[in-house]
Formats: C-alpha cells, sequence, structure tokens
C-alpha cells in the first residue's frame, strides 16, 4: 500500500500473453494500441501511419487485412513496424493462415466465423508455428444468431458466452496464448460485459468502447467506460475506438492512462481554466506549452496556474510550475518551492527550455544507470516515482535555465 491508499488500483490477476515482443497482462504495464485506416495494401501509407502512432506512444498496431492485397503487403508492413502488428481478420480463414506466414504478432479472429473444425485448427497450427498470439474480438453488434434467439438482444451474459464459446474452441485445440475483448457502442454493456468476462477467466483482457465517436464525443465516453473499468482493476492492453486520426486514439489513451497513474510518459500539465483573475493568458500558454512539449517523452510534471488562489499549492505538487502574479512578474517554482521571478514576454520560451533541460538530464542520468529503478524512464510504470517533487536535486538541474 502507498502513502496515499485512495490512489491505489488493484489490478486484476491475469495470465500473461507475448504479443510480439510485448508482454500483455500479468504485471506487465497496460499498453496502448490503436489500428490503421489506411488500405493495408498500400504498404507505404500504412507503415507511415504506423509510425506516427509509434511517435504518439503506441506499444502495438493492428491493421485490416479483408484481402489477399492486404496480407500479401504485410510482410513489408511488419519487417518497417517498430512495434507488433495485429492483424484483423473476419471470416476469412486463409488471411488469418496469410498474416500468420508474413510475421503478424497476433490475429484478431473470432474461432467461430472462420469454418469448420478443420479450417480453426490449422489456424491454430499457423499461429503456433509462426509464434502468433490471438485476440478473441467479440462485439455487440454481430454477436451469433443462437445467442440473440437465447437472450432476445445484445446483452451482458450473451457476450460473456460467447467470449467462452470462443474460448473453449482455442483451449480445445491446446492454444492458450491469447486476450479476449468483449466490446459495445453501449457504455452500460461494455462495462457489465468485461466485468463478468472478469469475474469468468483469467485471460488478459483488451478493453475499450466501440465505435464510440468523433474525437469529442468519442473520449468523453471512452473515459467513462474504460476509466471507470481500469479504477477497477480491469484491462491489461486498451484501444480508443475514435473517427479521428488514429494518432489521437494513442494520445487520448495514454492520458486516460496517466490520469489513473497507470502509466506515465510525457509532461503532464495541471492548469486552471482561467478567470478575471488570471495574470497572463492561460489558454494560450498552456495550448503553446503542449505542443512545443510534445515531444517529450520523459514523465514529469508541470502546473500552469493564473493567480495566487491555488497556483502554490499545484505547484507545491509538480516538478515545475509557473503561478501568476501582478504587474506581468509572475513566480517560477521548482520541485514545489519558490524558485525565480519571471516576465510575461518570456513565459512559454523559458518554461520549454527548463522543462527539455531536465528531460534531457533525467534520460542521461537513466542511460547511466544512475536513476532511481528499473521502472523509471519515458514510459515508467505504475510504480514510477511522480508523486512528489524531485527535491533540491531538481532545483540544481534547472538553476542554469533560469
Amino acid at each position: 500500500m502507498s502513502i496515499r491508499p485512495y490512489r491505489d488500483i488493484q489490478r486484476r490477476k491475469s495470465r500473461r500473453i507475448m504479443v510480439g515482443d510485448v508482454p500483455v497482462g500479468g504485471d506487465s504495464p497496460i499498453t496502448v494500441q490503436t489500428m490503421t485506416n489506411t488500405l493495408t495494401s498500400d504498404a507505404g501509407a500504412t507503415i507511415r501511419q504506423i509510425e506516427a502512432c509509434v511517435e504518439a506512444g503506441a506499444d502495438i498496431v493492428r491493421v485490416s487485412c479483408p484481402d489477399a492485397e492486404s496480407t500479401g503487403a504485410l510482410k513489408e508492413i511488419v519487417r518497417a513496424s517498430p512495434v507488433p502488428i495485429v492483424a484483423d481478420i473476419h471470416f476469412h480463414y486463409r488471411r488469418a493462415i496469410e498474416a500468420a506466414e508474413a510475421g503478424a504478432a497476433c490475429l484478431r479472429i473470432n474461432p467461430g466465423n472462420i469454418g469448420s473444425a478443420a479450417k480453426v485448427r490449422e489456424v491454430v497450427q499457423a499461429a503456433r508455428d509462426h509464434g502468433c498470439s490471438m485476440r478473441i474480438g467479440v462485439n455487440a453488434g454481430s454477436l451469433e444468431r443462437h445467442l440473440l434467439e437465447k437472450y432476445g438482444e445484445p446483452c451482458p451474459e450473451a457476450m460473456v458466452e460467447s467470449a467462452l464459446e470462443h474460448a473453449r474452441i482455442l483451449e480445445d485445440n491446446d492454444f492458450h496464448d491469447f486476450k479476449i475483448s468483449v466490446k459495445a457502442s453501449d457504455v452500460f454493456l461494455a462495462v457489465a460485459a468485461y466485468q463478468g468476462l472478469a469475474d469468468a477467466t483469467d485471460y488478459p483482457l483488451h478493453i475499450g468502447i466501440t465505435e464510440a465517436g468523433g474525437l469529442r464525443a468519442g473520449t468523453v465516453k471512452s473515459s467513462i467506460g474504460m476509466g471507470m473499468l481500469l479504477w477497477s482493476g480491469i484491462g491489461d492492453t486498451i484501444r480508443v475506438s475514435l473517427s479521428s486520426d488514429p494518432v489521437d486514439e494513442v494520445k487520448v489513451g495514454f492520458d486516460m492512462l496517466k490520469s489513473l497513474n497507470l502509466r506515465h510518459r510525457g509532461v503532464n500539465v495541471i492548469s486552471c481554466p482561467s478567470c478575471a483573475r488570471q495574470q497572463f493568458d492561460v489558454i494560450e500558454t498552456v495550448q503553446a506549452l503542449e505542443e512545443r512539449l510534445s515531444h517529450i517523452t520523459t514523465p514529469m510534471t508541470l502546473s500552469v496556474i493564473g493567480c495566487v488562489v491555488n497556483g502554490p499549492g499545484e505547484a507545491r505538487e509538480t516538478d515545475l510550475g509557473l503561478t501568476g502574479g501582478g504587474k506581468g512578474v509572475h513566480q517560477v517554482y521548482v520541485a514545489g518551492v519558490p524558485h525565480h521571478r519571471l516576465r510575461d514576454a518570456s513565459v512559454i520560451d523559458h518554461l520549454v527550455e527548463m522543462v527539455e533541460k531536465k528531460a534531457a538530464e533525467i534520460e542521461a542520468e537513466r542511460e547511466a544507470g544512475t536513476d532511481a529503478g528499473p521502472d523509471a524512464g519515458a514510459d515508467a510504470g505504475p510504480d514510477a516515482e511522480t508523486d512528489t517533487p524531485q527535491g533540491a536535486k531538481l532545483a540544481k538541474s534547472v538553476a542554469a535555465a533560469s
């Protein structure tokens, strides 16, 4: 138990599988996935989108393989991708075999809809031969007819039953390297289905709210459903499904995990909504800082508060802080304590310089093996030290930037 037990999340105990070289489940960090929306047969465009997603923080990327042209391009895509590739397969068992042979790290399938038992055995053998794991992907919009007839409509019980039926097919073929998802566009249905599945099995769970909508509405809907599951300890890998750029999905996913202290990557900006008391343009400043600091992957906290009402208190809990002051002169905090004053004109450039300098120092220390433990760094897990300021050491490191 930590010194702040109200922040503790007890993750559900699940078995661990590998998606390429990325562990999913067990005690592994919760991974962030997305899916390309290019034509997979256009290998160049797909690779460029994958690279953009990886730069944003994606751990795993899925591509759709609806035809032979797509699986034909998969070998080039897998070879160029810096992260494991999941091949999304529906109905055509040959596509699954081709994807495994092309080097896909994981096959997203429903064993029950790819044909006869003999075809399932062929797919399982191909996965086994080529080191593929699988994901059983149940969706409320495509439940089996016999389950709809039994339950009358998509419901949590029907989705869990579907998942377990598919799992038994793989287990009957002595294949156990798989994860499961039970997605729905309805938040209540998805959450209840995942809760039921979490109680029924120890396989790792891929969580998400499917077809959540556009960037704003989809982010809200996903955050409510996935946030509730993650806070309950349910979820080993996540995908935020948005009608938007896949890079947006990755950013929202990471922000979700950062908000729950489950993953840490980049600068976490704590900022006020601003009001008549603000002593500088908070909104403009935060927008500029988020854009100019987007390349930083080192976990850090930065508070930007427009006045002295909450500014000093927020700054006390962050690595670096800025609080608005009178007559265009503002207070900069380092490691929670006042450090120096700053005038309006130089606020953004100055803070960017301070953050970049500290990030470079942290990374240099980590590479030299002098940083605090194996979880420190650009993508630290839930045990990373992010709850307290860095102390005098941080103050010294940024002194030159002031």
